[in-house]
């Protein structure tokens, strides 16, 4: 965790510069966005089925578009 105290004579805006120098060289930002972005890798049985979905999907266009009904 990040700790900055005020020094004596040191105004709001230093403070503040500080901090957000400390943070940026700590990495807790890019840890949380590595967190927040993070998806779980798809199981071979999910993956199967929707591209077995988008078959399906990819043949009603195709016969749709033949009937006119598209």
């Amino acid at each position: 965790m990040v700790e900055v105290r005020k020094r004596e004579n040191e105004n709001v805006g230093g403070l503040i510069m500080r901090f957000t120098k400390k943070v940026r060289r700590s990495g807790v930002i890019i840890e949380t966005r590595k967190r927040r972005f993070h998806d779980r890798p798809v199981t071979r049985r999910r993956r199967k089925s929707s591209a077995i979905f988008r078959d399906g999907k990819r043949k009603d266009i195709t016969l749709a578009k033949k009937l006119g009904t598209l």
